[in-house]
């Protein structure tokens, strides 16, 4: 093994502590002072609001004044009475200050300049007079008639009584704005009965649950569908209402397209069933009529009953509506099952005319 000297434990000795002084040293680094090149000054912008402190003027500042102006401040230290800068300055003063201005002014401007008449001051009232009224004064100044001598002569009234003009009639005012109605009132006045009797029926029997906006907005879908269908064609065989209109006037009036269809199809009368009326318990039908009303509800039956088993070109809430109008189409065009049903009943209310002697009771009357 290696012996260690006292010359190696000097060294050793010494390097220890230099490293020990080197950390307790602190460190510091130069401040690196920047430099500012004069490229890089020059694209530095200064922003200066006060023209004072920016040592310039502003853009707008030291504009030369106007000659209206100008004019008015020599005439304010001479004493003398400039032009009115509120009214403004003639054009023919601007002309004569300006020779390069007079070469393209007009002819009348330049004449006016050569003249040398004084420019009136421009005032705020315009005087101007017209064919009217200079005829006005005229009429106002005559003592003359205005009618003619020989039409006063026929009448019983004098020229002076002719001459005054009539007095006004003054009219006492109402207290309202728009004239009272007539009474009575019409049936279709009344907001609970402007529409048509057969579209509000036809709309309250198509209600379900009570939701009135439902059926009406399905009503709109089928007077709208019936105006925008071209015209029908009528079955011969199916005849309508004396009296129906043209095929092409149709559309132009949905509701008529509506009552027309509705009418043709309602039954006259309904066999009713009453029993023992023949004796022995059998059931005798007996017909009965049918007002109109009664009349439309039983069609509107069988319109519904119709549309209901038609099959949906699409879907919607509007389906049902249009299913409606294509019955109602059917109707008129003659196709509708509802023709076989009226055709029955009146068939049956034929044979049993002869049972509208039976009262309820089973005797004849």
């Amino acid at each position: 093994m290696e012996r260690i000297t006292s010359d190696d434990k000097v060294n050793t000795h010494s390097t220890m502590s230099l490293f020990a002084t080197s950390r307790a040293l602190a460190f510091r680094p130069r401040a690196i002072a920047s430099i500012q090149s004069p490229i890089a000054a020059s694209w530095r912008r200064n922003y200066a609001t006060d023209p004072k402190q920016s040592g310039g003027a502003g853009p707008n500042m030291h504009q030369q004044e106007h000659i209206s102006e100008e004019a008015a401040k020599m005439a304010k230290i001479q004493g003398g009475q400039g032009p009115d800068l509120e009214m403004g300055t003639p054009v023919q003063e601007l002309l004569e200050e300006d020779k390069e201005a007079q070469k393209n002014a007009p002819q009348v401007l330049k004449d006016s300049i050569k003249a040398g008449a004084q420019h009136p001051k421009p005032s705020q009232t315009r005087s101007f007079s017209t064919s009217a009224r200079s005829r006005q004064e005229e009429l106002s100044t005559s003592n003359e008639s205005p009618f003619d001598e020989a039409i006063v002569a026929n009448t019983n009234f004098g020229a002076s009584e002719l001459a005054v003009p009539a007095t006004p009639v003054t009219t006492t005012p109402t207290g309202h704005k728009f004239g009272l109605p007539t009474l009575p009132l019409p049936s279709n006045a009344h907001k609970d009965y402007r529409y048509d009797p057969v579209v509000r029926q036809f709309t309250n029997l198509m209600m379900q649950h009570g939701k009135l906006s439902v059926a009406q907005r399905n009503m709109s879908t089928i007077l709208t569908h019936l105006r925008t269908q071209s015209p029908p064609n009528y079955n011969p065989s199916r005849p309508l209402l004396p009296g129906a209109p043209p095929p092409s006037h149709l559309p132009l009036n949905p509701v008529l397209y509506l009552t027309l269809a509705v009418d043709s199809i309602a039954p006259l009368l309904r066999i009713r069933s009453q029993r023992g009326a023949a004796g022995g318990g059998v059931a005798l039908q007996i017909p009965v009529p049918l007002g109109l009303r009664q009349r439309r509800r039983t069609a509107f039956e069988w319109i519904l009953d119709a549309a209901s088993k038609r099959k949906s070109r699409g879907s919607g809430r509007d389906m049902f509506a249009l299913r409606v109008a294509e019955e109602i189409v059917a109707i008129i065009e003659g196709r509708s099952s509802a023709w076989e049903k009226r055709t029955g009943i009146h068939k049956i209310a034929t044979t049993a005319r002869s049972n509208l002697t039976f009262g309820k009771t089973g005797l004849r009357r």
